[in-house]
């Protein structure tokens, strides 16, 4: 069972078993299958409403690719299985909503401090706490941001349908295996149960990106070093017979603790912000409709971007000039890029299922003289068209 090296009997594979061509399925399961066409061949997990269905799926295909699918005992458990499976050289994913995320907090802040490329999925449902277990929501945009402690950097995308779910876990892959990161992938309740007809590519469509690898015995030295100014470091694998040190203490280029020296930390710490700063045009995506004449802008995320778009296209019957920006990739956030468009409006509509997330990041990128509003709504119920096209007339 081989991720790079094995992609002819891996090809071979994923034609038999899913041959191009459309398929109805759950948002879950599309996330399920972007991941095993991205190379992931090992899932860890705890089953939770609404993301069961990820975990059912996995367990079902991956035996079938020769991958591996772990029942843990809990959330805490599922995230550290994964990060040790990233470091044998498997592309690994979990999945989780809710109370679980909150509990794979410190692994991720872990897997953050020591480079590992996972994908951590969210299906985000109603909280705070247990919540409406079964409800769709959009309340975890900041926890994915600054869940876990201290000063770090974080990437989060969010798809807006169930064919986007397959490509944004694809996405989330790659970014996660080209920069040596976690990635998070947040998606939500409502598009996890909805079920719509996606197409399955062939497999030699999809773009597969591999992390960086040592090249030689001396490159192996440095674990977390910049040997080639990159400002990602090649990934020794466990099994592979290097002598590799790995721990979420302050570490050396060689991996080896050192807690004490600050400009230890104060590299290491830079090189992490530094990384992703590098790297952000690749890692930003949005979708942006009818900006070139707006007078209005709305913008919105995940669940909430589809019943905006059809507000925006009543409004523009009814001789509105209004825009609409998706942000897919919710952090780092795009705000240059939103405050390239607020120049251009009088006012901004911000639609999503919270109490208002996003509209805060919005916020920090719009002048004062800009009409900024929400359109919020909680209770497991999502946005409608209506509601949001009423905003759009009333502002």
């Amino acid at each position: 069972m081989i991720i790079q090296g094995d992609e002819p009997e891996q090809i071979r594979l994923l034609r038999k078993l899913y041959p191009k061509g459309n398929y109805f399925m759950q948002g879950d399961e599309a996330i399920a299958y972007g991941a095993i066409f991205a190379g992931c061949r090992f899932y860890a997990g705890y089953p939770i409403t609404p993301a069961s269905e990820i975990a059912e799926t996995m367990a079902k295909e991956l035996p079938k690719v020769k991958g591996y699918y772990i029942q843990m005992e809990d959330e805490i458990g599922s995230i550290a299985a994964i990060i040790g499976a990233s470091w044998t050289g498997l592309k690994s994913m979990t999945a989780t909503s809710g109370p679980g995320f909150s509990l794979m907090q410190e692994n991720l802040g872990y897997a953050i401090m020591t480079e590992t490329p996972i994908v951590v999925v969210d299906v985000q449902r109603s909280g705070p706490s247990t919540g409406q277990a079964t409800k769709g929501a959009q309340g975890d945009f900041f926890q994915a941001r600054w869940g876990t402690h201290g000063d770090h950097p974080i990437v989060a995308i969010s798809p807006i349908s169930v064919e986007d779910s397959f490509w944004e876990t694809i996405r989330a892959f790659n970014i996660s295996e080209k920069l040596r990161i976690p990635v998070i992938l947040l998606a939500d309740g409502i598009i996890g149960h909805t079920r719509e007809q996606i197409r399955i590519p062939d497999p030699e469509e999809v773009e597969i990106v591999y992390r960086k690898l040592p090249k030689n015995e001396e490159e192996a030295k440095y674990p977390f070093g910049d040997v080639d100014g990159s400002l990602i470091p090649p990934m020794p694998l466990f099994g592979r017979g290097y002598f590799t040190h790995v721990t979420g203490s302050t570490h050396k280029e060689t991996g080896l603790r050192d807690v004490y020296t600050p400009e230890v930390h104060i590299k290491l710490v830079n090189r992490l912000h530094k990384k992703i700063e590098k790297h952000e045009k690749e890692i930003e995506k949005w979708e942006e409709y009818f900006t070139d004449d707006m007078e209005i802008l709305v913008v919105s995320w995940g669940v909430s971007a589809r019943p905006s778009l059809g507000a925006v296209l009543k409004a523009r019957e009814e001789g509105i000039k209004v825009g609409l920006f998706i942000p897919k990739t919710v952090h780092p956030f795009p705000g240059k890029k939103v405050k390239e468009l607020a120049k251009k409006v009088r006012a901004i509509i911000v639609p999503e299922m919270n109490l208002g997330q996003l509209i805060l990041e919005v916020q920090r990128y719009v002048n004062d003289d800009v009409i900024l509003k929400g359109v919020n709504k909680i209770g497991g119920v999502p946005l409608t068209v209506e509601e949001i096209l009423r905003e759009i007339r009333g502002v």
